[in-house]
């Protein structure tokens, strides 16, 4: 890294500014990424709060951490996918608001830095997130972390839109519904609903809401859809394409109000015969340079994360893209395959269809201004041809005349066999969630012993387990069943498919597991396997002499230890009946060996008693069990 640079004098003249970038409306059912308005640190914990929509929205309905779509509880921990939880440690948390009048702090966020964020920032009217991550231990940090910090995103319902149709608000995919409320919106046309003809948009919004036939049989809605931008977008660019996406075309009434023509076909009620024209133009558009062979179409696919796809090619699939026999429909607000291929096919049959100029006698009760379709008689040329009114008609009221232009359509324009003419999509990118390295196969443990300095042995565990990869190492873990200090680990020598521990503690209960390392990352843990240390597997000498004399409430025990080397305690045993089997062990007395050994036992049992006594080893290994006759416990 270069050294930093002492600041000049010049540098302190002028404050320094942060971007702020500007608010994002969401409308339908969307996937993004948010703005920063937190960022900090503390106790190894980062805190995040990312702002979705400058607006109240319907809710969150799936959250992703780079491209990953995660599983939250809840409390807001993510529990999905398994590598931000780590050995029962969660790493992350995330919280959401939907931006209501009056939001409530992140309490998290209040209690870490107090000073600086109070329960006074609601951020109220924005939708966002909190989200705080933990820091992983240095060798699991590419395991839990492994695309390094995580970047949210999230699947939005957004902003609810007025329906004229019910009165009421609520959330929305219709475009129609979008369309009215951008016009009258700040961000768009800055009208009112008074200043809307309504009847106009509930019947749009109702085509909208038609049901149409897809590919695979099913039905979807004719124009559904969803978008985001930004408050300082352009708004023409923006109705441009909530129009496209809907075959919207909205236009200005007599009586002054904002009308839309629905993207339906409409029969026309006005027909231009011979007589009322007096001016005609007709491009037949048989030029083969400027006719249309192929359109092509790109869209946003909810089925690939939301990502722009492109749509199968409505026409001649051979077409080269770098021609001008191709057209490409791009449209961000629609979501369909269905939708993008029947707006493919309507772009094919404007760029196709012959285009007409016409000057007629102005009629005030044949006035096509208001019209989206009209049929023209002027033979030979057009024999009752429909067409379609794609330019602004101009009214001279000096020569009582009215211009326009247009396209001859059929009358089946918005006709559309899914089955024959949606054609194929192209498969979508699979994204390869990431994988940790493999779980270790058919782990297993064996207690050994070795002979060490001074002729005495020792215990260790040799694991083992199968052979996956050369390049993969390996690391066991053990640590006391009781009394545990804490566990010790060990890493194998890549390829070898087995490994020791360091010595043990003589009969010692050990738990044991393992995981496989793999490029910095480790896999999850075996499930535990339960040893117990064992340095001598050879018995002592069994114990001579036993007796025992009962007592109030207790009795007294004596034997003699035998002369063995590894001779290391002597257990203790009662039972009601004259059998070692089912006995209950009382005391345990270590110490060499003696020929005089004896133990006082007290807090037994009235009645009639019998005695064991059995010599052990350090490692627990124990000779044949030596009875000491019945005696009676007062």
């Amino acid at each position: 890294m270069p050294k930093p640079s002492v600041p000049k004098p010049e540098d302190g003249t002028y404050n320094l500014k942060q971007s702020v970038p500007s608010l994002p409306i969401v409308l339908g059912r969307v996937k993004k990424a948010g703005d920063y308005v937190f960022l900090e640190e503390k106790n190894g914990v980062a805190y995040h709060i990312i702002v979705h929509a400058g607006h109240r929205i319907q809710g969150y309905v799936k959250h992703y951490l780079h491209d990953e779509e995660v599983t939250i509880d809840g409390s807001g921990t993510v529990v999905s996918p398994a590598h931000f939880n780590d050995d029962g440690n969660a790493y992350i948390h995330i919280e959401s608001r939907i931006g209501q009048s009056g939001e409530t702090a992140y309490s998290s966020v209040v209690g870490a830095f107090p000073t600086i964020w109070s329960t006074n920032h609601r951020g109220d009217g924005l939708a966002s997130v909190e989200m705080h991550c933990f820091t992983a231990p240095s060798k699991d940090y590419l395991k839990i972390y492994p695309n390094q910090m995580p970047e949210h995103s999230a699947v939005i319902d957004g902003m609810p839109l007025y329906d004229p149709r019910t009165g009421t608000t609520a959330f929305t995919n219709n475009l129609a519904i979008m369309r009215l409320w951008h016009l009258t919106s700040p961000y768009g046309g800055k009208l009112s609903l008074s200043d809307m003809y309504l009847p106009d948009w509930i019947n749009a919004a109702n085509v909208c809401g038609q049901n149409v036939t897809n590919r695979s049989g099913g039905t979807e809605n004719r124009y559904d859809g969803g978008m985001w931008f930004r408050a300082n977008s352009d708004p023409i660019e923006v109705g441009r394409t909530l129009d496209q996406a809907a075959e919207l075309v909205v236009y200005e009434r007599a009586d002054g109000l904002i009308g839309v023509h629905a993207g339906e076909y409409v029969e026309p009620t006005i027909t231009l015969t011979r007589n009322e024209i007096f001016s005609f133009g007709l491009n037949a558009n048989v030029d083969p340079a400027t006719t249309v062979l192929a359109v092509r179409g790109r869209f946003t696919d909810p089925s690939d994360l939301y990502n722009t796809n492109d749509a199968a090619i409505y026409g001649n699939p051979y077409i080269g893209e770098d021609t001008e026999r191709t057209l490409t429909v791009d449209n961000v607000a629609v979501q369909s395959h269905n939708h993008i291929q029947r707006l493919q096919k309507l772009a094919y049959i404007r760029r196709n269809g012959a285009r007409v100029s016409i000057t007629a006698h102005y009629d005030p009760d044949n006035d096509v201004a208001y019209h989206r379709f009209i049929r023209v008689q002027y033979s030979p040329k057009l024999s009752d041809a429909v067409i379609e009114i794609t330019s602004k008609v101009t009214i001279s009221l000096r020569d009582m005349t009215v211009t326009f232009s247009g396209i001859v359509v059929p009358s089946g324009l918005y006709d559309f066999n899914a089955a024959t003419e949606e054609g194929e999509p192209g498969s979508s990118i699979v994204i390869i969630p990431p994988s940790s390295a493999p779980v270790p196969v058919n782990f297993d443990v064996v207690i050994q012993t070795e002979i060490v300095s001074g002729g005495s042995s020792a215990a260790y565990a040799l694991a083992t387990w199968d052979f996956a990869s050369a390049s993969l190492t390996y690391e066991l873990e053990w640590e006391k069943v009781t009394g545990s200090t804490g566990p010790q680990s060990v890493i194998s020598t890549a390829g070898e498919t087995q490994v020791r521990s360091s010595y043990l503690a003589d009969g010692t209960q050990y738990k044991f597991r393992l995981r496989t390392w793999a490029g910095g990352a480790s896999s999850s843990w075996t499930a535990y396997e339960i040893r117990t240390a064992t340095a001598d597997s050879t018995p002592p000498g069994v114990v001579t002499g036993a007796s025992a004399t009962g007592g109030a409430g207790q009795a007294t025990f004596n034997w003699t230890a035998p002369n063995s080397a590894n001779y290391a305690a002597a257990r203790i045993y009662t039972n009601t009946v004259n059998s070692f089997s089912g006995s209950t062990l009382v005391a345990t007395e270590y110490g060499p060996p003696s020929s005089a050994d004896s133990r006082i036992v007290t807090g037994l049992t009235a009645g009639i008693k019998y005695g064991f006594i059995e010599a052990i080893n350090a490692s627990g290994i124990a000779a044949t069990p030596q009875a000491t006759g019945s005696f009676t416990v007062t």
